[in-house]
Order: C-alpha cells, then sequence, then structure tokens
C-alpha cells in the first residue's frame, strides 16, 4: 500500500471574473522512500497541490489518504494527529520563518503543540541542528542572523521534528544561490537515505528534479499530462509538452544541445479562467489535430508504465506531422 494516495483531487477558487480550476482531477501515489517530482510552468497548480495535499486550502472533491487514514475531511484534533505524519518546507525561507521568534522557539513549536516536555523539546532541537549541519548555538538566534541557505536548513529541520513519513517539498531551493542550491539537495538526500522519509519534490528547476526524483508528474493547467519513471521520461517525453518543457532547459554540453529536439512550443498558457475547449494544450501543440480541439484526452496508462494524457502521444505516434499551432 502507499504511503500517500491522492485520488481526483481538485481545487477551485471563486473570483470576480469566474471560477479557477487549480487543480483538475489529479491522481498520484507515492511510495515509502521516494521521491516524486511535480513539475510545470508558473501558475500550473503545483503550489496549489502541494498545500491541498497538507489541508492548508480547501478542495471541492477527491481524497487524500495518508498512510491507510482519509485526511480529506478531518477536523481539528484528528487532522492535527495526521500532520505529524506530513509535514512542509515552504519555499521562502526568508517568509517562512517568524522573524521575532528564535531558532529555539520556530524549530521546537511543531514539538510544542505535540505536547513534549521543554527538555526534551530542547534535546530535539539540538539533534535536529546537528542532523541539518547548524551548530547548537544558533538555538538563541534569530532568523535575520543566518543566510538564505541556513534559513532553509532551519525550516528543514522544522519540517523533520515530529520524524514524518512525508515532506512536501515546495520549491526548497528556488529562492537560493545556485552555490548553495546542492548543499540543501544533498541534505534532503541524505536525510531520506538515514530516515527513509518520502519527498513530493515540487520545482520549476528540471535539472535539480532529474537528479533528486524517482518519478516524475508533469503538470499544465492545473492537470497531470504525464507521469513515469523520471529516467523514462527525460529518456523519451510521451507529451508534447513533456518534449517541450524538457527542451527548453538548459544543457551544459554543448553537443548535447545540438542533439535534442528543439523546442518548438508556441504562445503564452492560456487564462485558467476561459481554458480551451478539447485538450487544454491544444493552442500551443505543434501536433495538434481536429480530435485534440474538441475531445478532451484522459490520462491513460501507455509502455513501460507511464501514463499520459494525449490522442496522439510521441511514443505511439513518433512521426506525427508539424501543424502551426498559432492557427
Amino acid at each position: 500500500m502507499s504511503l500517500l494516495s491522492v485520488l481526483s483531487l481538485c481545487v477551485q477558487y471563486q473570483t470576480t471574473q469566474g471560477t479557477v480550476r487549480a487543480v483538475d482531477d489529479v491522481s498520484f501515489e507515492l511510495n515509502a522512500g521516494e521521491t516524486v517530482g511535480l513539475v510545470g510552468e508558473s501558475g500550473c497548480g503545483k503550489s496549489t497541490l502541494g498545500k491541498a495535499v497538507m489541508r492548508l486550502v480547501p478542495t471541492c472533491d477527491g481524497l487524500v489518504i495518508l498512510d491507510g487514514q482519509d485526511i480529506s475531511h478531518m477536523q481539528s484534533r484528528a487532522l492535527k494527529d495526521a500532520r505529524k505524519t506530513m509535514q512542509m518546507i515552504f519555499q521562502d525561507p526568508y517568509g517562512s520563518l517568524n522573524p521575532r521568534h528564535n531558532v529555539g522557539t520556530i524549530v521546537g513549536q511543531p514539538l510544542s503543540v505535540a505536547g513534549w516536555s521543554r527538555r526534551d523539546i530542547r534535546d530535539r532541537v539540538t539533534e535536529l541542528l546537528e542532523k541539518v549541519g547548524l551548530p547548537k548555538e544558533a538555538v538563541k538566534r534569530y532568523p535575520h542572523e543566518f543566510s538564505g541557505g541556513q534559513r532553509q536548513r532551519l525550516g528543514i529541520a522544522r519540517a523533520l521534528a515530529l520524524s514524518p513519513k512525508v515532506i512536501i517539498c515546495d520549491e526548497p531551493v528556488s529562492a537560493l544561490d545556485v552555490s548553495v542550491r546542492a548543499q540543501v539537495i544533498n541534505l534532503l538526500e541524505d536525510l531520506q537515505q538515514s530516515t527513509g522519509v518520502a519527498y513530493l519534490f515540487i520545482s520549476h528547476d528540471l535539472s535539480v528534479v532529474e537528479h533528486i526524483s524517482d518519478r516524475l508528474i508533469v503538470m499544465y493547467l492545473g492537470r497531470v499530462v504525464e507521469s513515469g519513471r523520471s529516467e523514462d521520461v527525460w529518456r523519451q517525453p510521451a507529451h508534447p509538452y513533456t518534449q517541450a518543457l524538457l527542451a527548453a532547459a538548459p544543457v551544459a554540453d554543448p553537443r548535447l544541445a545540438r542533439r535534442r529536439v528543439k523546442s518548438i512550443l508556441q504562445g503564452e498558457l492560456p487564462s485558467p479562467l476561459n481554458p480551451p475547449p478539447g485538450c487544454s494544450f491544444n493552442t500551443r501543440c505543434p501536433y495538434a489535430q481536429e480530435r485534440c480541439r474538441q475531445e478532451r484526452p484522459m490520462l491513460r496508462p501507455v509502455n513501460d508504465g507511464r501514463k499520459v494524457a494525449c490522442h496522439y502521444d510521441l511514443l505511439e505516434h513518433p512521426a506525427l506531422p508539424l501543424v502551426d499551432a498559432a492557427q
């Protein structure tokens, strides 16, 4: 049984212009000790999905099964107990830490809420600081006294406080300098090896996701368009959007860059207030046919254990003719 199962999850917001379907019928599973990468353009619903799984934003449909328990409609005490199993690392290491509290209070807050004694909290905070590579003397210092990378380590320490089985990492390195990103990623990998924690790793940095994830989920306009083992998706993407997304990622080796499929993605992300009929990607897809403009493709299994939401996926139709997506 999977550690985390998300089934047909939906999140929608009411605005003055209408209804936005930020997350639309998303399903996936996360196993113990596994890292699932979640990628897509800004505004595709990645962070909203992570917060919905954590029950930080309300959902309008679907289920979240955590360690065998349905937490979708849990309230108050039951939800607080369930959250001991799942924690979150937030994107902004500057805004996610209370500047009025010292490190001891910040990292120890989950323990305090869980009813730990002061002595046990003090010992656990010291242990956590050591685990994320910070000195125990940091316990009396305040967030403004730390660098961005150190603040993110504090966020990781806080997320680890109750020994969760699942951690949702929402763009955990996007606000950090390139030189610091590798340190934080290596820390997350070391912690996973030592604790067996599972990660849902949300990021727009494809090079980081490729490095850390076992499986990959690609989202577009609130829906999953492709999922599968990372190595399979990277080697041969099945969905045209995935192909364009990977082609746009920078490559250090110019010889590899020349051999890549050139990015042929046109136009901007459609407004989620008024998504196009049929396949939501048809207005930008270079392979779109008439069926794509009329019928929305469902996420279906293809070979090598992958799933793809495309009528003419690139695994089954590699020679599909190009068309002008702007027409």
